[in-house]
């Protein structure tokens, strides 16, 4: 049995205990059951459960951050008399090789308000995005791959 599912296990079991079945009892869950598992790692042996589950969540609060701050750029822009935006098409080369991590990389770029996938080149190695605040081509290339794609390619591998 993977650790992932007696994780999940774990949590129902919490959510049972609680008398309560929502996403707070379950998350809660599924915290005390990684600290379970993490006090019993010896057990377990040598495992990338303990490094990916906060690799993972690192992940999403960057996400997160990023997301936020892209909807503020926007509604900043649409709220303002003055136009800020400065579109472009950019050429990302791609550090990610399956058709899974081009796939999320992708769109995750397109979730992220004001930038959208356009096309990944037939060799794969190049995504072509569309953005609407392009002051420097290399700056935001170098903040998709230092930023997003870095972060990504360290979950997924």
């Amino acid at each position: 049995m993977t650790l992932l599912l007696f994780n999940i296990l774990m949590a129902i079991a919490w959510m049972l205990l609680a008398g309560e079945v929502s996403a707070g009892t379950f998350a809660g869950g599924m915290i005390i059951g990684y600290l379970i598992l993490w006090l019993s790692r010896s057990a377990w042996g040598e495992t990338k459960y303990f490094t990916k589950i906060p690799l993972v969540t690192m992940f999403v609060f960057y996400f997160l951050k990023e997301l936020i701050i892209a909807n503020l750029k926007v509604a900043f822009d649409i709220v303002t008399p003055k136009d800020y935006m400065e579109p472009g098409i950019i050429a990302v080369p791609l550090d990610v090789r399956t058709n899974i991590e081009i796939t999320l990389f992708a769109n995750l770029v397109t979730l992220t308000p004001g930038t959208l996938s356009l096309d990944v080149s037939p060799d794969r190695k190049i995504l072509y995005v569309h953005a609407l605040y392009v002051k420097d081509a290399d700056r935001f290339r170098d903040e998709l791959k230092n930023g997003l794609e870095k972060r990504l390619i360290e979950v997924l591998r």
